[in-house]
């Protein structure tokens, strides 16, 4: 590998650089992909494959409308990136078990309802439309809800994916594309120098001309080639998975009173989660399930579909999520020329496809087909 200078480097095995090498070797670029262990064992596959398309709701109550509507770009780059999931598994020739069939903000009280509004009237000042219905309606969509819920917020373009499966298929298409993807390869350090990078990996050393950062929580490992670090925070979270059930959830659901989500996998499996922090070693980085956390889940699950109390729960799992001081993505050139980053807090899996294809646009200094001036760095 040392004797070959490679167009460009990306650093990271998840779905955004995947995505990256994908389209990346779809320019043109001799590409190389590195990664730490194996390809989507961190953040993107450890995730419940929600597909997001609106504010979240708990940040919205945290933050307030003047965060909402500052959010609205990277909101509408979730949009364009959901644009892509749609077609995405029929371009990789794989099922990646996308259903974008919406997503239900449940609320249990008036007051409930009167802040989603609030958050929908903000959403659609950008275009992005949802339904708002009342208990009736509600019953009708989700039959399954508890009787005290009064309504909720239906996202049109809301759903789930496999996360286990997207990565790993955007690599088989970037090999098939000419990318070359090698698995457990540190990085130890990267330096610039005459115009070339050079990474000292943990099989020897590799020069580039340009590189794609996308290593999420250790983005800042790199630090010293750009000169401060970036406000990045980890945010680790877990998930717990029920046994096969029949057909029931046709929406991503969300529930105004608490931090929930759920899903229904193609398996049958319903994947429940909602951001509740797992613990993590500050030493090794290591998450695991945060057991009182996992319980108070599962007992606000159970308020808003009581039906689920004859219902066990087989798996468990964490991940390493993060954050941002105001949960927009970063994503610019950054330092030398030819070095750019990206990372979308949160709801990446959602935002990997587009955000990989951006990175290789910026990369190869083609026009990005987004506007990236809200998620410049020097913002904080």
């Amino acid at each position: 590998m040392a004797a070959r200078t490679w167009d460009v480097l990306v650093v990271g095995g998840g779905v955004t650089g995947c995505s990256a090498a994908w389209h990346l070797a779809g320019y043109g670029a001799e590409v190389l992909l590195l990664e730490q262990f194996d390809l989507n064992t961190q953040a993107s596959g450890r995730n419940a494959g929600s597909l997001h398309g609106q504010i979240q709701h708990g940040s919205f109550l945290e933050f307030g409308d003047e965060w909402g509507r500052a959010f609205l770009p990277a909101l509408l780059f979730l949009h364009r990136s959901l644009d892509i999931w749609r077609g995405l598994g029929e371009r990789l020739s794989t099922d990646l078990e996308v259903s974008l069939n919406g997503g239900l903000l449940i609320a249990e009280t008036a007051d409930q309802m009167r802040d989603i509004e609030r958050k929908v009237a903000i959403e659609r000042s950008a275009g992005v439309e949802s339904d708002l219905l009342d208990r009736q309606d509600l019953a009708k969509v989700a039959p399954y809800v508890s009787s005290r819920m009064v309504g909720a917020q239906l996202s049109r373009v809301e759903g789930k994916a496999n996360p286990m499966l997207a990565a790993p298929a955007l690599a088989r298409a970037a090999i098939g594309r000419g990318a070359h993807i090698q698995v457990n390869t540190k990085v130890l350090g990267l330096d610039w120098g005459n115009g070339v990078f050079t990474a000292i990996t943990s099989t020897g050393k590799v020069t580039a001309r340009r590189v794609v950062l996308v290593t999420g929580n250790s983005l800042n490992r790199f630090a010293s080639l750009w000169g401060r670090p970036l406000p990045i925070m980890d945010d680790p979270a877990q998930v717990g998975a029920t046994e096969p059930m029949a057909p029931m959830v046709h929406h991503l659901v969300y529930y105004a009173g608490g931090q929930l989500t759920f899903k229904q996998a193609k398996a049958g499996t319903l994947l429940i989660g909602g951001g509740w922090s797992s613990d993590i070693d500050p030493s090794t980085g290591v998450t695991r399930v945060n057991p009182a956390n996992l319980v108070a889940n599962m007992r606000v699950a159970l308020r808003v579909v009581p039906s689920l109390a004859g219902v066990r729960l087989i798996r468990t799992w964490s991940g390493a999520g993060l954050a941002t001081p105001d949960l927009s993505p970063i994503i610019a050139r950054l330092g030398p020329p030819g070095l750019v980053v990206g990372v979308y807090p949160h709801m990446g899996l959602t935002a990997g496809p587009l955000l990989g294809r951006v990175l290789a646009q910026l990369a190869l200094d083609r026009p990005s087909e987004v506007d990236l001036t809200p998620f410049a760095p020097d913002r904080f």
